[in-house]
């Protein structure tokens, strides 16, 4: 009896077999490799194409472009040329216009981000009446759409002169940009360490040396992930520009709608002129894109 019972102990369970992993899960894990990266590869060259078309029609001729598509310079490079920038270049209106989209967009990205960054950290870290209440109205002036507010800000800009203005369009993108601004540098905020801030309270640091020597180095990434957002929404607006500035102040989206419209398929200005208001907003984001990236999985772990 105890032979046996020995016999039975000494037999080993059988070992479960691994379930067999699901179609949905080997498609994951193959894609997880190479043929994932083939993938996004050819997504990225896809989305390439229109703008090396506009490049390649902006550096020919008129006559080129109206015989042939731009896929064309390939087989006879001796096409391409710099003759359509330097007609561009000597438009005033078109040369006019990249400045007032830079005195418009660089002010505007500002006063967004250094009075976003101040009230996001109102509402994250400091103590006053009514902070939830004021925060939840914030956030509720996310979702009031851009067309509202066109018909009555330009009786207001009206009647105090500043319609048709530089001032006034840098006033109404300001305005805008805020609540995003607020919304998401507060969330950022408030992901801070309350140790820290009590320890360099604690060392005799006020609320502006607190801001400025804890608060912003921790919050670059998303102050700079901001700034891009708020340089781009800006930078390619047309809306705004449309309603609220005049001949000589309209920036860059206008003049080359204005182009359109007065001389029908002028594709020698139109074409670098659509390459130069596109080149620039990508050249900012790739300057930042490392402080765009770190704000973005920042904002994503917390």
């Amino acid at each position: 009896m105890t032979a046996q019972a020995e016999g039975l102990a000494t037999v080993e369970p059988a070992k479960a077999r691994p379930p067999r992993p699901s179609l949905v899960s080997r498609l994951a894990q193959a894609a997880t490799g190479g043929a994932l990266r083939v993938v996004l590869i050819l997504v990225g060259l896809f989305w390439l194409v229109p703008t090396i078309g506009l490049l390649l029609s902006s550096l020919r001729t008129p006559e080129d472009m109206n015989a042939s598509g731009w896929w064309k310079v390939f087989a006879k490079p001796s096409q391409l040329t710099f003759g359509s920038y330097r007609k561009l270049l000597e438009n005033g209106d078109i040369t006019h216009s990249l400045l007032n989209t830079v005195l418009i967009t660089v002010p505007a990205t500002l006063l967004v981000v250094v009075i976003g960054s101040l009230a996001g950290y109102a509402f994250a870290w400091m103590e006053f009446p009514g902070r939830d209440w004021w925060f939840l109205a914030v956030v509720g002036l996310l979702v009031v759409p851009v067309q509202v507010a066109l018909i009555p800000i330009a009786e207001l800009f009206g009647k105090i002169g500043l319609f048709g203005s530089v001032l006034g369009v840098v006033l109404f993108h300001t305005g805008f940009g805020l609540p995003f601004a607020v919304f998401l540098l507060r969330n950022f905020f408030a992901e801070i360490p309350r140790e820290l801030l009590e320890a360099a309270r604690l060392d005799g640091a006020g609320e502006l040396r607190l801001f400025a020597r804890v608060v912003l180095p921790l919050g670059g990434p998303a102050i700079a992930s901001l700034a891009i957002f708020q340089f781009l929404w800006v930078w390619n607006d047309m809306l705004v520009a449309l309603v609220f500035t005049k001949s000589g102040t309209q920036p860059i989206t206008v003049a080359l709608q204005t182009q359109v419209r007065q001389f029908g398929n002028n594709i020698d200005v139109l074409a670098p002129g659509a390459f130069i208001s596109m080149v620039i907003p990508l050249a900012v984001f790739f300057a930042f894109q490392r402080q765009f990236v770190s704000g973005v999985m920042a904002g994503a772990v917390k």
